[in-house]
Protein backbone atom coordinates (compact mmCIF):
# COMPACT_ATOMS: atom_id res chain seq x y z
CA UNK A 1 0.00 0.00 0.00
CA UNK A 2 2.68 2.40 -1.09
CA UNK A 3 0.17 5.19 -1.73
CA UNK A 4 -1.51 4.99 1.71
CA UNK A 5 -0.04 7.74 3.92
CA UNK A 6 -0.69 8.08 7.65
CA UNK A 7 -1.02 11.45 9.35
CA UNK A 8 -0.96 11.00 13.08
CA UNK A 9 0.52 12.51 16.20
CA UNK A 10 -0.71 14.75 18.95
CA UNK A 11 -4.43 15.05 19.40
CA UNK A 12 -5.56 18.60 18.74
CA UNK A 13 -2.47 19.40 16.66
CA UNK A 14 -4.25 20.19 13.40
CA UNK A 15 -4.48 16.83 11.60
CA UNK A 16 -8.12 17.18 10.60
CA UNK A 17 -7.56 20.68 9.26
CA UNK A 18 -4.56 19.48 7.25
CA UNK A 19 -6.51 16.55 5.85
CA UNK A 20 -9.32 18.88 4.81
CA UNK A 21 -6.76 20.94 2.88
CA UNK A 22 -5.32 17.86 1.19
CA UNK A 23 -8.84 16.81 0.25
CA UNK A 24 -9.51 20.30 -1.13
CA UNK A 25 -6.42 19.80 -3.30
CA UNK A 26 -7.95 16.66 -4.77
CA UNK A 27 -6.48 13.87 -2.67
CA UNK A 28 -8.48 11.04 -1.14
CA UNK A 29 -8.76 11.24 2.64
CA UNK A 30 -9.91 8.64 5.16
CA UNK A 31 -11.52 10.12 8.25
CA UNK A 32 -10.19 9.17 11.67
CA UNK A 33 -11.87 6.03 13.00
CA UNK A 34 -12.16 7.58 16.45
CA UNK A 35 -14.23 10.50 15.21
CA UNK A 36 -16.62 8.13 13.44
CA UNK A 37 -16.93 5.94 16.53
CA UNK A 38 -17.69 8.88 18.81
CA UNK A 39 -20.38 10.15 16.40
CA UNK A 40 -21.88 6.66 16.14
CA UNK A 41 -21.86 6.13 19.92
CA UNK A 42 -23.28 9.58 20.60
CA UNK A 43 -26.19 9.07 18.21
CA UNK A 44 -26.94 5.51 19.40
CA UNK A 45 -26.22 5.89 23.10
CA UNK A 46 -23.34 3.40 22.92
CA UNK A 47 -20.50 3.39 25.41
CA UNK A 48 -17.56 2.61 23.06
CA UNK A 49 -16.06 6.04 23.59
CA UNK A 50 -12.66 6.70 25.16
CA UNK A 51 -14.06 8.27 28.31
CA UNK A 52 -16.43 5.33 29.03
CA UNK A 53 -14.86 2.18 27.60
CA UNK A 54 -11.43 2.71 26.11
CA UNK A 55 -10.84 -0.95 25.28
CA UNK A 56 -14.13 -1.28 23.34
CA UNK A 57 -13.36 2.02 21.60
CA UNK A 58 -9.90 0.80 20.51
CA UNK A 59 -11.17 -2.57 19.32
CA UNK A 60 -13.81 -0.80 17.23
CA UNK A 61 -11.13 1.57 15.87
CA UNK A 62 -9.00 -1.40 14.82
CA UNK A 63 -11.98 -3.00 13.05
CA UNK A 64 -12.77 0.23 11.19
CA UNK A 65 -9.11 0.72 10.27
CA UNK A 66 -8.83 -2.79 8.85
CA UNK A 67 -12.00 -2.17 6.83
CA UNK A 68 -10.66 1.19 5.61
CA UNK A 69 -7.38 -0.41 4.55
CA UNK A 70 -9.24 -3.09 2.58
CA UNK A 71 -11.87 -0.84 1.00
CA UNK A 72 -9.96 2.30 0.06
CA UNK A 73 -8.64 2.22 -3.45
CA UNK A 74 -5.79 4.13 -4.97
CA UNK A 75 -5.49 4.73 -8.68
CA UNK A 76 -1.81 3.85 -8.26
CA UNK A 77 -0.70 7.41 -8.94
CA UNK A 78 -2.34 9.47 -6.22
CA UNK A 79 -1.85 9.56 -2.48
CA UNK A 80 -4.54 8.45 -0.04
CA UNK A 81 -4.22 10.12 3.35
CA UNK A 82 -5.37 8.40 6.55
CA UNK A 83 -6.24 10.37 9.66
CA UNK A 84 -4.69 8.05 12.26
CA UNK A 85 -5.78 4.46 11.96
CA UNK A 86 -4.74 0.95 12.72
CA UNK A 87 -1.30 1.47 14.24
CA UNK A 88 -2.48 4.22 16.58
CA UNK A 89 -5.34 2.10 17.90
CA UNK A 90 -3.28 -1.10 18.16
CA UNK A 91 -0.42 0.67 19.95
CA UNK A 92 -2.78 2.14 22.52
CA UNK A 93 -4.66 -1.15 23.00
CA UNK A 94 -1.37 -2.95 23.57
CA UNK A 95 -0.21 -0.25 25.99
CA UNK A 96 -3.34 -0.45 28.16
CA UNK A 97 -4.06 -4.20 28.02
CA UNK A 98 -0.66 -5.77 27.38
CA UNK A 99 -2.24 -7.76 24.55
CA UNK A 100 0.45 -8.22 21.85
CA UNK A 101 -1.58 -7.00 18.86
CA UNK A 102 0.63 -4.29 17.41
CA UNK A 103 3.33 -6.21 15.55
CA UNK A 104 0.94 -8.70 13.95
CA UNK A 105 -1.54 -6.09 12.76
CA UNK A 106 1.15 -3.64 11.67
CA UNK A 107 2.93 -6.24 9.56
CA UNK A 108 -0.27 -7.36 7.87
CA UNK A 109 -1.61 -3.88 7.08
CA UNK A 110 1.21 -1.73 5.77
CA UNK A 111 1.21 1.91 4.73
CA UNK A 112 3.71 4.13 2.97
CA UNK A 113 7.08 4.05 4.74
CA UNK A 114 6.88 7.78 5.53
CA UNK A 115 4.54 8.73 8.38
CA UNK A 116 3.75 12.34 9.28
CA UNK A 117 3.27 13.26 12.92
CA UNK A 118 1.83 16.50 14.18
CA UNK A 119 3.72 17.64 17.28
CA UNK A 120 2.06 18.98 20.41
CA UNK A 121 0.83 22.50 19.74
CA UNK A 122 -0.71 23.89 22.94
CA UNK A 123 -1.60 27.19 21.28
CA UNK A 124 -4.22 25.49 19.07
CA UNK A 125 -5.24 22.60 21.36
CA UNK A 126 -8.92 22.72 22.34
CA UNK A 127 -10.88 20.34 24.53
CA UNK A 128 -14.48 19.76 23.43
CA UNK A 129 -17.25 17.21 23.68
CA UNK A 130 -15.37 14.78 21.45
CA UNK A 131 -11.87 15.54 22.79
CA UNK A 132 -12.14 15.36 26.55
CA UNK A 133 -8.58 14.41 27.44
CA UNK A 134 -6.01 16.90 28.69
CA UNK A 135 -3.06 18.34 26.81
CA UNK A 136 -0.81 16.18 29.01
CA UNK A 137 -2.63 13.05 27.81
CA UNK A 138 -2.32 14.25 24.20
CA UNK A 139 1.44 14.74 24.65
CA UNK A 140 1.81 11.25 26.15
CA UNK A 141 -0.07 9.86 23.14
CA UNK A 142 2.27 11.71 20.78
CA UNK A 143 5.37 10.44 22.57
CA UNK A 144 4.11 6.84 22.39
CA UNK A 145 3.45 7.15 18.65
CA UNK A 146 6.80 8.83 18.03
CA UNK A 147 8.46 5.74 19.54
CA UNK A 148 6.16 3.10 17.99
CA UNK A 149 6.26 4.02 14.31
CA UNK A 150 10.06 3.69 13.88
CA UNK A 151 10.05 0.29 15.65
CA UNK A 152 7.66 -0.90 12.92
CA UNK A 153 9.95 0.25 10.12
CA UNK A 154 8.36 3.62 9.37
CA UNK A 155 10.26 6.86 8.86
CA UNK A 156 8.73 9.71 10.82
CA UNK A 157 8.53 13.30 9.62
CA UNK A 158 7.38 15.88 12.12
CA UNK A 159 5.08 18.48 10.64
CA UNK A 160 6.10 22.09 11.16
CA UNK A 161 3.99 24.37 13.32
CA UNK A 162 2.91 26.43 10.35
CA UNK A 163 -0.16 27.38 8.34
CA UNK A 164 -2.29 24.62 6.92
CA UNK A 165 -1.10 25.49 3.39
CA UNK A 166 2.54 25.30 4.46
CA UNK A 167 1.90 21.95 6.15
CA UNK A 168 0.16 20.53 3.05
CA UNK A 169 3.03 21.74 0.88
CA UNK A 170 5.52 20.12 3.28
CA UNK A 171 3.72 16.75 3.13
CA UNK A 172 3.47 16.75 -0.66
CA UNK A 173 7.07 17.94 -1.12
CA UNK A 174 8.35 15.28 1.26
CA UNK A 175 6.40 12.53 -0.49
CA UNK A 176 7.66 13.70 -3.89
CA UNK A 177 11.21 13.11 -2.61
CA UNK A 178 10.55 9.58 -1.32
CA UNK A 179 10.95 6.40 -3.25
CA UNK A 180 7.76 4.41 -3.45
CA UNK A 181 8.48 0.92 -2.14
Amino acid sequence: MDRFVILSGCSGGGKTTLLAELHRRGYAVVEEPGQRIVREATSSGGDAVPWNNMEAFLRRAITLSVDDHAQVRSDGRSWVFFDRGLIDAAATLQAITGEPVLTTLASRYRYHSRVFLVPPWPEIYVQNGDRRHSMDAAVAEFERLQEVYPTLGYEVSLLPKASVNARADFVLRTLACTTVL
